[in-house]
């Protein structure tokens, strides 16, 4: 859920994120097999049925939260590191979440998620740089998200598909981890840690 873009600044158009992008666009059929074939094999949702504390987006996404994390590339070395405030709205069943993201290079971000309910402990999420809409669905103590990211690169968007898994580990702290992938073939993750802060008051709309 809290996948960032590559810069959007010209001058990191041409750095390793941009190039390994480009270069992922001439891999083969077999490369792109390989990778879909490791992907295979992957944990369920419901592995973490029974486990605690129960995710409950509604209770956890609710007020004043915070990220901090890391933006790893396709070998693994971490490229960037952010903190980002987050506002967590609930209104009629349905979230909105507004994140805004500060780099360790000073670039700044934000983006705005819907969370709408699907059925039992499942959503559909949309965002205005999420191509089309994702799919949510939490177990336990955990939810994991589903989604295409739309990517603006200098010579044109490029779409990578996220896998997006959180863990509430306590009643204020979830782990995140978000995979990206194109054509299959593992391109970056983001690891970070969310913080919830029922002690501080968020500023939401009026019903």
């Amino acid at each position: 859920m809290f996948t960032t873009s590559p810069p959007s600044d010209p001058r990191h158009s041409d750095g390793r994120f941009a190039n390994t992008m480009r270069s992922l666009l001439g891999i083969g059929v077999l490369s792109g097999l390989i990778g879909t074939l490791s992907a295979c094999g992957t944990a369920s949702i419901d592995d973490h049925q029974m486990a605690e504390p129960s995710f409950s987006p509604e209770d956890f996404f609710n007020g004043v939260l915070t990220a901090h994390g890391v933006v790893r590339d396709y070998s693994g070395a971490a490229t960037r590191h952010f903190n980002a405030d987050i506002t967590a709205c609930w209104q009629e069943g349905v979230g909105t979440l507004d994140e805004a993201f500060v780099f360790d290079d000073g670039e700044q971000q934000v983006r705005i998620w819907t969370l709408t309910p699907d059925g039992a402990q499942r959503y559909i999420g949309t965002a205005g740089d999420v191509v089309g809409e994702g799919n949510a669905r939490w177990q336990g103590n955990a939810m994991f998200l589903d989604y295409t990211l739309r990517i603006e690169l200098e010579d044109g968007p490029i779409d990578v598909n996220i896998d997006d898994r959180m863990y509430r580990v306590s009643e204020n702290v979830v782990i995140n981890e978000s995979k990206m992938r194109k054509f299959g073939v593992g391109v970056g993750e983001i690891l970070l840690t969310l913080v919830r802060h029922p002690e501080r008051e968020a500023t939401c709309p009026s019903n």
